[in-house]
């Protein structure tokens, strides 16, 4: 279906650098053909609309009271197979809970029926939430990871699709028979993302060796190999809890550290995503800088299975680009309002012991879904913000209105409750901390309509 030219008309707010929350109580933004930000208002006065040519007849799209227009979040880590079991995991840890619950259900999706109602359901999941972009780690299974890659375009959703590469340490009826066959199979889903999407509009193939216990030496290095043959991105774990590092100094003896084992294989570059760096030491923390890569911190799933707490603020006073994760089933949750707000809370467990600077702010931890979290995915400067030439990858935010004592609740708006003297801050802070899915009233992709709730008026 062919885009219109589209008026969003109402406040607009999003991260223009990590502590600077822009917010545009009277905003108008202009999306065009393309799904692309055309012009920008901050002085749109009611009734009014630009005299621009050919703008004259675009539909227009205003917020309710309240409501506020925001950048769609961007989930830099996401398990899409595991959902079925998001806020299970009992009392294991790491290495436990793979062999517990993730193994088995992710080897389930040799069945396709079942693989496409859990696919069609988190991608369903996600957007509700807000989430514009995520990257998906799928299973070993080409045909399942095909169905994702089929099912986030079809939905609209903006995605990185990656076949789980794992070749040890997992059972014989799931994983790799060979470093031969995870490369070749991982090349098949490559291919059928350029079939589906040949210039990556939507859709990106990522390699997606599942972690270093889990790849041998040569499964590794050929698939670094494919990294920088392919210029892909590519996804994978680090240090997310103490008893797996231990276990990468035992099957890698010869390696200095974690992040060492990648950078031998080839695996740490500018487009390579480490999910969680929970105890990275800092000489870790200096190569990876120096490699450009990035961190995908998922708050939750450290807190759900005991892994640690992340020290975030070291990391961005270090340099480093970090986004959010939700890290789905290891995380409880696939809302990223839910993460941000984690990510808050964390940073105050840490604070607890390091002192106030390690707190992170509301803005800070909207930064980190957003803005940080495209230049985590390598998409910065298209996605993450409202400025000129950027896409449209947007969410319309309802908040409650409190009126007389007798009023009432307003279900739709969620738990949000605004009593008409809150600040645009205060309003923000709200929704970060009381806010849930059924405030995201309508969410666009590339300018294209991809989620709306009962009651949106586009």
């Amino acid at each position: 279906m062919a885009l219109h030219k589209t008026l969003y008309i109402g406040p607009f707010i999003h991260c223009k650098t990590l502590n600077d929350l822009d917010i545009c109580p009277n905003g108008l933004i202009g999306v065009d053909e393309d799904g692309k930000i055309s012009h920008v208002s901050r002085d749109a006065k009611e009734g009014l609309l630009p005299a621009q040519g050919g703008w004259e007849h675009a539909k227009i799209v205003r917020t309710e009271q309240h409501g506020f227009f925001f950048p769609g979040f961007i989930d830099t880590h996401i398990h899409a197979s595991q959902y079925p079991n998001a806020g299970v995991f009992g009392n294991s840890t790491l290495l436990d809970w793979l062999n517990t619950y993730t193994f088995p259900l992710e080897s389930s999706f040799k069945d396709l029926e079942r693989a496409s109602r859990i696919y069609n359901r988190v991608v369903a999941r996600t957007l509700s939430h807000g989430t514009t972009t995520a990257a998906y780690y799928a299973t070993v299974h080409v045909p399942a990871t095909n169905l994702l890659a089929d099912i986030c375009k079809s939905r609209g959703q903006r995605a990185f699709v990656g076949r789980v590469c794992m070749d040890r340490l997992s059972p014989d009826y799931y994983q790799d028979e060979s470093t031969e066959s995870a490369v070749r199979d991982t090349q098949a889903c490559i291919d059928h993302i350029k079939h589906i999407d040949p210039e990556f509009n939507l859709i990106t193939p990522i390699i997606t060796p599942r972690f270093a216990p889990s790849c041998t030496d040569e499964t590794l290095a050929a698939l670094g190999k494919l990294h920088h043959a392919t210029g892909l991105p590519c996804q994978t774990h680090i240090s997310e809890n103490l008893q797996e590092i231990s276990l990468v100094k035992s099957l890698f003896p010869t390696s200095d550290s974690y992040a060492h084992v990648y950078d031998t294989a080839g695996l740490l570059t500018p487009k390579t995503i480490l999910a969680h760096a929970v105890h990275l030491t800092p000489a870790e923390r200096h190569l990876i800088k120096t490699r450009d890569a990035k961190i995908s911190h998922c708050p939750a799933s450290n807190t759900a299975i005991t892994s640690g707490r992340a020290k975030v603020r070291t990391m961005l006073d270090e340099g480093l680009t970090v986004g959010l994760g939700t890290d789905v089933s290891g995380g409880y949750t696939s809302s990223m309002l839910t993460e941000t707000r984690e990510a808050i809370f964390v940073s105050r467990h840490v604070a607890m012991d390091e002192g106030d600077e390690a707190k992170l702010s509301v803005e800070e931890a909207l930064y980190l879904a957003t803005r940080g979290g495209a230049k985590v995915v390598g998409l910065e400067g298209r996605i993450g913000g409202f400025e000129v030439g950027m896409e449209w990858d947007a969410q319309m935010v309802r908040l409650g209105a409190v009126g007389g004592a007798e009023e009432a609740l307003d279900e739709r708006a969620g738990l949000v409750e605004v009593f008409g003297e809150e600040t645009w801050e205060e309003k923000v802070a709200k929704w970060v901390y009381t806010g849930d899915d059924r405030n995201t009233v309508a969410v666009w992709v590339k300018g294209r309509l991809v989620h709306s709730r009962e009651g949106f008026k586009g």
